[in-house]
């Protein structure tokens, strides 16, 4: 992605590396992957019997019996959080205000290699050395919660949250009442195009078909996007969608395959900046910064069918050291002030709506506070879905399956 100038606007910053083209570890060899898949699969041996402690665990009298601490390891991926000059703003404010000192490390690179790298630890009852991770809803995510690996939140706890949190963020499919996680940061996943290059308005998946488009469709290489895309664009719904339905959906992806020109990582932004592609999958962040960055030509659109909603979040690992400094850096994140700071530097879409009229006032940044790509309005809410929480590895699979040979032809 072309480096961001700051001149351009106070606050906004690069994508993180690879947003959601590392979920399932698309820079491991092959042995990681095999690693990671391995490791994501119901049989590993262990992972009962840490379901089993977590699920007997009696949460309110484990949250009674912790002792307030003075640090907090938080654990996030590179470049995504507010940072000036190596230091992080944010968690300055969090330490003088509480007393926490946080070691924050940018370790994260992908939802697979960091679930395969923990998951060992976490099944043999082990500190993985972090109070807080984030992670994408997805596959790794979900193995997370069903394998007992974090903690049950202590909602008390967290009054800003219950005060301040987006409709969007609360009682998530892949987590029922935010029983284990807080969202850290969302995106959208819509149609990104070149207005000054392609052939017509773009407003629908059908739009794709077009034969005017021909050798300048972008089309994402991450199979979750993909099949979630062509699920939209044959009118189903993802969260209850079926395997005959994701056929379906696969088929149809391939009659788009004539227009496609590649199926892309992070780099479709590029393709479509510089006119190898003229319209293309898109996440709402790449596209706002892309703009802030001098590429005017560029607009994001909901197709008509609706886009695709992804969380980032916030959990506690099993035998994490210091749970109440993380509870202490959730609740104080959900203020207007803190999640405003992050989200002027982040430009994804803000969990805390609140934080809008801090941007705009307090902070003087007119072009993301007025971004309907980083605050949304309740319109745009009922053109969103939400992908599918898959029910085993075997359906996780199956999907796999299906639409793995679309994008490898």
């Amino acid at each position: 992605m072309t480096e961001f100038d700051p001149a351009r606007l106070r606050g906004a910053t690069q994508a993180r590396l690879s947003r959601r083209d590392l979920l399932r570890g698309a820079f491991l060899g092959a042995g990681g992957v095999a690693m990671a898949t391995g490791l994501a699969g119901c049989s590993i041996p262990g992972t009962k019997e840490a379901a089993a402690v977590q699920a007997q665990t009696d949460w309110p009298a484990f949250w009674a019996q912790q002792k307030p601490t003075t640090h907090l390891k938080f654990a996030n991926w590179p470049l995504y959080i507010d940072e000036d000059k190596g230091k992080y703003p944010s968690l300055e404010m969090f330490t003088k205000s509480s007393g926490i000192k946080v070691d924050y490390q940018p370790v994260i690179q992908g939802n697979s290699p960091f679930y395969a790298t923990v998951a060992p630890q976490l099944r043999a009852h082990q500190d993985i050395g972090y109070d807080i991770v984030v992670m994408t809803n997805g596959w790794e995510l979900t193995q997370m919660i069903g394998n007992g690996f974090v903690m049950e939140l202590d909602h008390s706890k967290l009054p800003n949250f219950a005060k301040y949190a987006a409709d969007n963020v609360k009682n998530p499919p892949y987590d029922p009442g935010n029983k284990h996680s807080v969202t850290w940061q969302s995106g959208f996943t819509g149609l990104a195009y070149n207005k000054k290059l392609a052939p017509k308005k773009v407003t629908s998946f059908q739009d794709l078909l077009d034969p005017a488009f021909k050798g300048h469709v972008g089309m994402m290489n991450d199979n979750t996007e993909l099949g979630s895309a062509g699920l939209l664009a044959i009118g189903v719904e993802p969260t209850t969608s079926t395997p005959d339905d994701w056929r379906k959906a696969a088929e149809w992806l391939k009659k788009v395959r004539p227009n496609v020109t590649g199926y892309y990582d992070q780099s479709y932004i590029d393709k479509v900046q510089n006119g190898d592609t003229w319209v293309t999958q898109a996440w709402s962040g790449d596209v706002f910064q892309a703009q802030a960055n001098g590429s005017k030509d560029l607009e994001f659109v909901i197709p008509a069918e609706g886009q695709m909603l992804w969380h980032d979040n916030m959990m506690i690992p099993m035998q994490a050291q210091n749970p109440l400094s993380a509870l202490s850096w959730m609740n104080y994140y959900y203020t207007p002030e803190i999640a405003g700071m992050v989200e002027d530097w982040v430009n994804y879409v803000c969990p805390v709506p609140a934080a809008q009229e801090y941007i705009l006032n307090e902070l003087e940044d007119p072009a993301v506070a007025g971004s309907p790509l980083v605050f949304p309005d309740a319109a745009v809410d009922k053109q969103t879905h939400n992908f599918r929480v898959f029910k085993s590895y075997d359906e996780y699979e199956e999907w796999n399956s299906i639409f793995n040979p679309v994008i490898q032809g």
